[in-house]
């Protein structure tokens, strides 16, 4: 069941994801699904637990043995290019922990958790850790956002633009390392 909703939302969104399509795509009567989930909003949070799972096993494959700005570039890669590949899962990613429960906390903490190592080698002090954190974290997220949206609508290659951010994202850190 889980498989085939995190199908329906990687090809079509979460906004497609119903407890009726999910039944007609097991071949069951509705009624039967909630044998095993409570309703859509647990399944909703359920694929959004796959969604931080994958994310954070992508990121984390990228920064590891890196460190600095290689650290910062792998990892703003791979995180766009989870987007990319899973247009549909990545908003899920931004959920509020305060409504998916235990499990998608763990696993947005494991993605967390890989953001802040991937940020460790700038030698930001302890006091402005989760200022990098949310900075690096925004500066993503904002850029992923828009441009899934199509809201770079110039010709200019977007590439480019990725890299002067992701230039302007490292001297901010070594600033911040500075402190």
């Amino acid at each position: 069941m889980l498989e085939v909703a995190v199908g329906i939302v990687e090809q079509d969104g979460a906004a497609a994801l119903t407890l009726t399509g999910v039944a007609a795509a097991l071949g069951i009567a509705t009624p039967s699904l909630y044998k095993h989930v409570g309703g859509l909003e647990e399944l909703r949070a359920r694929v959004a637990v796959v969604a931080a799972q994958r994310l954070a096993d992508e990121i984390g494959t990228a920064v590891q043995g890196l460190a600095g700005a290689d650290a910062l570039r792998a990892l703003a890669r791979a995180y766009r290019g989870f987007a990319h590949h899973s247009p549909g899962l990545y908003p899920l990613t931004q959920e509020a922990q305060s409504t998916t429960g235990e499990e998608y906390r763990v696993q947005a903490g494991r993605a967390l958790d890989v953001v802040a190592a991937a940020l460790s080698g700038y030698g930001i002090p302890a006091a402005s850790r989760i200022d990098a954190i949310r900075l690096a974290r925004s500066t993503l997220h904002g850029f992923v956002d828009l441009e899934l949206r199509d809201g770079f609508g110039m010709v200019e290659p977007v590439d480019r633009s990725f890299d002067v951010l992701m230039t302007a994202l490292d001297a901010a850190l070594r600033e911040l390392g500075k402190d």
